[in-house]
């Protein structure tokens, strides 16, 4: 069990690495648009960059955060219903639920790997004034979505555990 814990623990340090360096895009997203506040309704002097910049800003916040949220358990759920099951009951309607989410983040991964690939080989730019180079951003799906198809596989071994042993993930989630 020690090597299977051990990968669960390094795909949550990605997790919450990849989380939290993101998490500081919010100061950046801010700083952009009370910028553009600023010099718009003060100085009567609009940008042409900050709607793309912020959509850049906030689009890889919410892409890359999902495995963030996921190792944190935050993601929507009916927890008036659902912890009132017991941990193996739990564990199991996780599981049946998890293939709808593998093949919605499959997809994701599939299409935005396939539209990532073709936006960088053609250094794909916006067709705004501005014009920013539009490739860097396009990878930030696939990268999101393979996050969280890790972080979704290590709560489905978990849930396999549960459901076999029945200790909830933080009864054996620390042992050595």
């Amino acid at each position: 069990m020690t090597k299977i814990q051990t990968c669960l623990r390094v795909i949550d340090l990605l997790s919450e690495w990849s989380g939290r360096l993101v998490s500081y895009f919010i100061f950046f997203l801010a700083l952009v648009v009370g910028y553009e506040v600023v010099v718009r309704y003060v100085f009567n002097r609009p940008t042409i960059w900050v709607n793309e910049v912020s959509a850049m800003f906030f689009g890889t916040f919410i892409l890359i955060g999902g495995a963030y949220t996921a190792s944190k358990g935050a993601h929507v759920n009916m927890d008036v219903i659902y912890g009132t099951f017991s941990p193996r009951f739990r564990a199991l309607l996780d599981i049946l639920t998890s293939f709808l989410a593998f093949v919605f983040v499959g997809v994701l991964v599939w299409k935005g790997g396939e539209g990532a690939w073709r936006s960088i080989r053609m250094l794909e730019e916006a067709s705004t004034q501005w014009g920013p180079p539009l490739y860097p951003f396009r990878t930030v799906l696939p990268l999101g979505a393979f996050l969280l198809f890790l972080q979704l596989t290590a709560k489905l071994i978990r849930d396999v555990i549960t459901l076999v042993t029945g200790k909830e993930p933080n009864q054996w989630k620390s042992e050595p």
